[in-house]
């Protein structure tokens, strides 16, 4: 995909976000005074738009610093938002890249059911072949046939191998299979699926942990990412769902998913400003080209709504 057919689609992608931040901020088409009653409107219309109290707060004071008691057109206030929302998305701004050595580099994703956490692992796999790398992927969501079967047919339309084992089999297993396969054969990337049953804390930290464990004795530095799947549709939930990934997996970097018809993209900066975690990629749409690396100003433009 072409650098302007994704700017479009991410322009398409985030247009529910966007037009729910630009109709709530003060102007409409003319100029204001941008004093504390306009940066109230402003705040409230951040938060609104789900970038959450602390990420609105500091592009208040920005703005305050920078300009208060100046008249401003409503373009110059879009800019100067899209401007203070790429200020706190570009410090977490990293693609994945595979530099592990020895290969492979084993990237473990989690996330919740339903999160479009197998389909981002298809969309990931799919970059790192643009780019020569080889891949593998493993199927350690072992407790839902139907994960282990949308994993297989993505598997089989992107032409990577896939280890699997029997529904309700030991991930860990499975895993340890996948390192020997993928060393064997000179893979650069094993990706690996994995359950999202939060209903379960402990069980799913215990089984995280033999993972862990299991991969620490083949390579002391795998897992070398622990990167979690949220989908943007959770809006504020997708926070929540970050600090109990935290505890049980040792998250090391985000991919934002379903980006795309929701008014809640807001949250991508929400959880920039509260974590700091790094951010991989984001999603916005169901094609195989509707995951990209994540670019920080082009987003920041596309929430503020400025072409």
């Amino acid at each position: 995909m072409s650098e302007t057919s994704w700017t479009q689609r991410l322009f398409g992608g985030f247009a529910k976000t966007s037009e729910r931040l630009t109709a709530n901020l003060p102007g409409s088409g003319g100029t204001a005074k941008l004093d504390d009653a306009t940066l109230d409107e402003v705040e409230d219309a951040l938060i609104l738009s789900d970038l959450g109290p602390s990420a609105a707060a500091r592009i208040r004071a920005k703005l305050s610093d920078k300009r208060f008691g100046l008249e401003i057109t409503t373009r110059e206030l879009r800019e100067a938002v899209a401007e203070e929302i790429a200020a706190i998305l570009r410090p977490v701004a990293k693609p994945l890249e595979i530099t592990a050595f020895p290969r492979p580099q084993v990237i473990l994703v989690i996330g919740v059911n339903g999160s479009g956490k197998t389909t981002t692992i298809a969309k990931l796999a799919h970059l790192f072949q643009e780019d020569d790398y080889g891949v593998l992927l493993a199927a350690g969501d072992t407790f839902r046939a139907a994960a282990i079967g949308q994993l297989a047919t993505w598997a089989n339309r992107i032409g990577v191998d896939l280890v699997r084992g029997p529904e309700g089999g030991d991930p860990a297993a499975i895993v340890f299979d996948a390192v020997k396969q993928a060393t064997d054969t000179g893979i650069d990337a094993l990706i690996v699926d994995t359950a999202g049953r939060l209903q379960n804390k402990k069980e799913l930290m215990e089984e995280l942990a033999k993972i862990r464990r299991v991969l620490g004795r083949i390579n002391p530095e795998a897992p070398h990412d622990v990167v979690l799947v949220l989908d943007a549709t959770n809006g504020q939930n997708a926070l929540a769902q970050i600090d109990v990934f935290k505890e049980v997996a040792g998250v090391t970097g985000l991919i934002m998913t379903k980006l795309d018809g929701t008014a809640r993209g807001g949250v991508l900066v929400a959880a920039a400003e509260q974590y700091g975690l790094p951010i991989h990629a984001i999603g916005v749409g169901e094609k195989m080209e509707d995951l990209r690396p994540f670019d920080p100003d082009l987003v920041a433009r596309v929430i503020a709504g400025v072409a």
